[in-house]
């Protein structure tokens, strides 16, 4: 089917209208019409909605804590987006349209069991380990960046979604994602980790890790969590972050790398740390979450290899449209006012992964919040490949020696179990 024939391709809105507020909450898109345009969205969006679903039947088989731990990413996830869209700070990239999208068609679903997909399955790998609680969080965070690499240098090729051109905190990019959205994940990460068992212990009395306390105290430590997380991340960026970005305008990558290094020694120290050997069984459920993440790292390295970026349309909201001259400012935690547009400007604008050309050229007009934006080819196919098969290769390392080289085997022991270990230590 050509681009030109899709249902809604060349569609300007000025403004979307909806009957009520379940319209506004939830839309339904047409599955056929999405594939035509954007078969790897689609892709990608079923290669996450299974991850999510394994992710919630390893946390139900393994019991404990871990199925509320499951939940706790989901709520994470949600109060990070639900934010993101409404403050106009953050509020600087636009998802394509996928069959079911949520909030005024922002929130496609797919995104909601991206949070399990790295936050669980990071935070699962690296508690093999067995690390000292110091270190667990920064593990985590670097665990769940490995994942989020070929994601989001691919996804982004494929039009899955866009970013605002002028914002001075997405400005630095790596292939075109952002470097501080690495910083993002990598703290985020950790601060969720850091929340989830800090408060942990703040209900109750003191049990092995991974058990549960009950129902209610549980539902604390979610709910405590999920509204700490994110503020916990957005404080990490400001010991590096802030002030070499703000006041000294080092690049982002440097910020990130800075970070990176942080995280790496702290949680290297943590791996050095004596503890006894005592390496687990990797089990059924275990090997469904190692296929999984085979499939995560095989699906995106297969779209640089035989995908078509050129081929792909996205039809639905991104950077509004206008005047090139309205500027905004925003105010960072040092106080430095940082300038940008307030508008996608089509006469002045940097973003070589989208172009008009589908479209005969034709550019949206002043007002547009919903338009068609085209993809474009590879300038470099191979080197796409070789960065995404290097990643591939240090996940394949990286995941090996979580799953078969660990330290001690995190199963949730019964109680039975506990009081027998507790009579031994004791002997």
């Amino acid at each position: 089917m050509a681009a030109k024939n899709l249902t809604g391709f060349g569609v300007e809105l000025r403004e979307i209208k909806y009957k009520d507020n379940i319209d506004w909450l939830i839309q339904f898109n047409n599955c056929e019409n999405l594939w035509e345009a954007q078969p790897t969205f689609l892709i990608s969006q079923a290669v996450y909605l299974l991850g999510g679903f394994l992710t919630l039947i390893h946390a139900l088989r393994k019991g404990g804590r871990w199925p509320w731990l499951w939940l706790a990413t989901i709520c994470h996830g949600l109060v990070v987006e639900i934010i993101c869209y409404n403050l106009p700070d953050v509020d600087n990239f636009w998802h394509s349209q996928a069959p079911i999208m949520l909030f005024g068609n922002r929130l496609p679903l797919h995104i909601i069991l991206l949070y399990p997909v790295f936050i669980y399955q990071a935070s699962y790998t690296v508690s093999k380990l067995q690390l000292p609680g110091w270190a667990e969080p920064f593990a985590v965070g670097l665990t769940t960046v490995l994942i989020d690499l070929p994601y989001d240098i691919v996804a982004v090729k494929f039009l899955h979604w866009t970013w605002h051109d002028t914002d001075p905190n997405i400005a630095d990019r790596h292939y075109w994602v952002p470097w501080n959205s690495y910083y993002f994940h990598a703290t985020f990460a950790a601060s969720f980790t850091f929340w989830f068992h800090l408060s942990y212990n703040f209900f109750g009395s003191k049990v092995e890790k991974w058990q549960s306390k009950g129902f209610f105290k549980e539902l604390r430590t979610v709910l405590m969590t999920s509204l700490l997380g994110m503020p916990g991340g957005v404080l990490l960026f400001i010991p590096l972050y802030h002030p070499l970005h703000d006041l000294l305008g080092i690049h982002s990558e440097v910020t990130f790398f800075m970070l990176l290094t942080l995280f790496l020694v702290i949680a290297w120290s943590g791996d050095r740390t004596q503890r006894d050997r005592n390496p687990s069984r990797v089990g059924v459920f275990d090997w469904m979450l190692i296929l999984y993440i085979i499939s995560h790292y095989a699906t995106y390295l297969g779209f640089t290899i035989w995908g078509q970026p050129e081929a792909e349309v996205s039809m639905g909201m991104h950077e509004p449209i206008g005047s090139c001259s309205q500027i905004v400012t925003q105010k960072t935690a040092f106080g430095t006012v940082l300038r940008k547009r307030k508008y996608l400007c089509m006469n002045d604008y940097h973003e070589d992964y989208f172009s008009f050309s589908c479209l005969g050229g034709k550019k949206p007009s002043n007002g547009a919040i919903w338009y068609t934006v085209c993809g474009t080819p590879f300038r470099n196919r191979n080197e796409y490949i070789a960065v995404i098969g290097t990643i591939c290769f240090l996940a394949f390392v990286v995941f090996y020696n979580f799953y078969f080289r660990n330290y001690a085997d995190n199963k949730v022991k019964s109680a039975k179990d506990v009081k027998k270990a507790t009579k031994q230590k004791l002997a």
